[in-house]
């Protein structure tokens, strides 16, 4: 484990895959923070990049900066759905997951970006971790069994990348990082909802409940189940953080290690959203336990984010809410232009 490396943003030539989503968005911000021009930021577009081609990839570091050249690679970019898209995808997750990272990565090490100390961001993803895994997640837990069997592929072929990586360390000298984040939330988060997850949806359905007159909400499950959840500006800081800390894959977790029950995750967003209050939220929500809780518990251990990178979270998870609430009933359009 290396954690002793310094990043002089003001030289740096970085391409973002993924860059426009939604962790996209917030790591172009923090750049920015750090002083990094826009002429220093290349965005490949799928459009003109379909980057699970080997020369798609070759095409991209010829093109994003010309004779210069790029010096960290930070890729986001990621096919995956829902479960259902999980289950209907396996194949097509798989091979596109593993495509992105295997040629980003051997085409990265063909263009010089190690003779130029340059550096590849790799996001993981908790998908990883084995079904069993004991609470909180820790890292040294990632090869202790097989991932849960719906997001098993898209887990594994991220897993996959994180050891290509650790072998061109090893073989080549490369530097990367290796970053795995819990479930995000904020601003330009997915609130469609056909496929946004938990927090986006719930917000979504109370704003449009509370403008329809609803005199209830009806939510899946018993809310006993608990989640950990983590600022995206907190993700992007602490995926940059490994950027400058970190010159080799050493898996880092990227959480709070709070966690809450989808109650009370519930009875939050219906009072921030202004559905209900504390004498109507026993009245106004309506629990239905014939549906699924899904996976008891989800929370990971972040002790060597702070150990390694001295990362931790900055925003509580009541001002998260407040700012993501805020900003969906600001941007309903914008939000809304997504779907």
């Amino acid at each position: 484990m290396s954690s002793a490396s310094s990043v002089n943003w003001s030289n740096q030539r970085i391409i973002i895959t993924g860059g426009s989503g939604f962790l996209g968005r917030h790591i172009v911000e923090g750049l920015h923070a750090r002083g990094v021009a826009d002429n220093q930021i290349f965005i490949p577009r799928s459009a003109n990049y379909d980057l699970t081609e080997k020369d798609a990839c070759v095409s991209l570091y010829n093109d994003c900066f010309g004779s210069d050249r790029a010096t960290m690679i930070i890729h986001l970019a990621a096919e995956v759905g829902g479960i259902g898209a999980n289950m209907k995808n396996p194949g097509r997750y798989f091979y596109a997951n593993m495509a992105m990272a295997l040629h980003l990565i051997e085409q990265a090490r063909v263009d010089g970006l190690i003779e130029r100390d340059g550096k590849f961001i790799q996001t993981g993803t908790i998908c990883a971790y084995p079904n069993m895994t004991p609470i909180p997640f820790k890292e040294e837990n990632l090869w202790n069994g097989y991932p849960e069997v719906t997001n098993a592929p898209y887990g594994v072929a991220k897993k996959a990348a994180w050891q290509m990586l650790d072998a061109y360390k090893l073989q080549y000298g490369m530097k990367s990082s290796f970053v795995l984040p819990v479930n995000l939330y904020g601003p330009w988060d997915n609130f469609n909802l056909d496929s946004s997850h938990v927090i986006p949806a719930l917000i979504r359905k109370c704003v449009e409940a509370l403008d329809r007159g609803d005199e209830f909400l009806p939510v899946w499950g018993t809310g006993s189940a608990s989640r950990e959840f983590l600022y995206i500006d907190d993700c992007a800081d602490g995926l940059l953080t490994a950027a400058e800390k970190m010159d080799d894959p050493t898996p880092i977790n990227l959480g709070t290690n709070m966690e809450i029950t989808i109650k009370d995750l519930v009875n939050m967003i219906a009072k921030l959203t202004g559905f209900a209050d504390e004498d109507t939220i026993a009245q106004k929500i309506q629990w239905d336990p014939t549906k699924p809780d899904g996976q008891p518990r989800r929370c990971l251990d972040v002790q060597r984010a702070k150990e390694l990178m001295g990362w931790e979270a900055k925003v509580g998870f009541e001002e998260g809410m407040k700012r993501t609430i805020e900003w969906f009933k600001a941007h309903r359009d914008d939000a809304e232009a997504r779907m």
